[in-house]
């Protein structure tokens, strides 16, 4: 929220990046292929890629870095993307949503990955510009998990030298989409062992591990839930650069999102009764604990009834002579604890 403050009072089409700030290079790759060439190229110079604009092959233009808005606004002035949907991508707080123009298609989603070193998982916006022949990308980072994609148009695998950019860009988001079934499983796998630790013995540990997994899980859906809306607005678009072919895939990629957002919502019931669970445990255990220190005091309240008769030192006290008298009240002592011991156990509160 303060990095949106910048942009409080300016003008709409402002460009500011909202991002994480870095210093390094901007990173462009660029594959241009058709059904029997490929050529690839990486620059950092975005006027190399104007070229492209109007050239009867596919292009991929792969922009790995947003924080230089000089560039941003080259390529938006030279393809002639709206200024507001340049602002878009330089806003990375955007939810995922779709808009359609004349000559070219905005998608903009989240791309999440796990990160495993620490456990958690990491999410990169990501904004897609579909022409006639070509599709931009913008990405945060310069990694990313599109490499399976490039052997594939590399290769020649399936369809995708042979289709448009309408199937390119559906690939893009296949792969992210499918992406977020890794996600998911690493996530899974994370609930599981929280689990077999509640029903070992839950810690304050436990109910911390809870809560960032339930933040995890807010972020996942937060970032899934409008791919429904987005997919379901491409598949029945009626634009000329989304071709008709390319329908029946969107429709697939419907179908995954469906998938994703149904596993989604089963991980946040689970994880709601993970922490019902953890409570109920604690609950269980202060029970426990509350009925054991009740027993005790309540065995001892006779018994300090009765040091308390024989500790009031008054004069006329008959068993004060007696000559077993302390023994006879250590015993009578030991018959009640006993037998209350015996009734406690008979009722089964012990």
């Amino acid at each position: 929220m303060k990095k949106l403050t910048k942009k409080i009072g300016m003008p709409p089409g402002s460009l500011v990046f909202t991002g994480k700030q870095k210093t390094e290079k901007v990173r462009i790759d660029i594959m241009d292929y058709d059904s029997d060439n490929i050529n690839e190229k990486k620059t950092d110079n975005i006027e190399e890629c104007f070229i492209y604009k109007d050239s009867s092959s596919v292009t991929w233009i792969d922009i790995k870095g947003i924080h230089d808005v000089n560039i941003t606004s080259k390529a938006g002035e030279h393809f002639g993307i709206h200024p507001l949907i340049l602002e878009d991508i330089l806003n990375t707080n955007q939810r995922p949503k779709a808009e359609i123009f004349d000559d070219h298609i905005y998608i903009v989603l989240k791309m999440l990955s796990f990160n495993v070193p620490e456990g958690l998982v990491d999410s990169e916006q990501v904004s897609i510009i579909i022409g006639k022949n070509y599709v931009i990308s913008f990405q945060e980072k310069e990694d990313d998990i599109f490499e399976p994609l490039r052997e594939r148009i590399r290769k020649s695998k399936g369809r995708i030298r042979t289709a448009g950019a309408d199937y390119l860009a559906y690939s893009i988001l296949d792969v992210i989409t499918d992406n977020y079934f890794l996600v998911l499983e690493k996530v899974g796998e994370q609930m599981e062992e929280l689990e077999e630790q509640l029903l070992k013995g839950p810690k304050q540990e436990t109910l911390n591990l809870l809560y960032i997994l339930k933040r995890e899980t807010m972020l996942l859906r937060k970032s899934v839930w409008p791919l429904r809306e987005l997919s379901l607005k491409l598949e029945r678009s009626e634009s000329a650069i989304i071709s008709e072919k390319t329908h029946p895939f969107l429709r697939d990629l419907y179908d995954h999102t469906i998938q994703v957002i149904d596993t989604v919502e089963t991980y946040r019931e689970l994880l709601a009764g993970l922490i019902e669970l953890y409570m109920s445990s604690i609950s269980n255990k202060m029970n426990e604990i509350m009925k054991v220190l009740t027993i005790i005091a309540t065995i001892f309240i006779p018994l300090t009834f009765i040091a308390g008769v024989y500790g009031m030192n008054f004069h006329f006290m008959p068993e004060l002579e007696w000559h077993w008298a302390y023994f006879a009240v250590l015993a009578l002592m030991l018959v009640i604890g006993g037998g209350m011991l015996i009734f406690f156990r008979r009722k089964r509160w012990i």
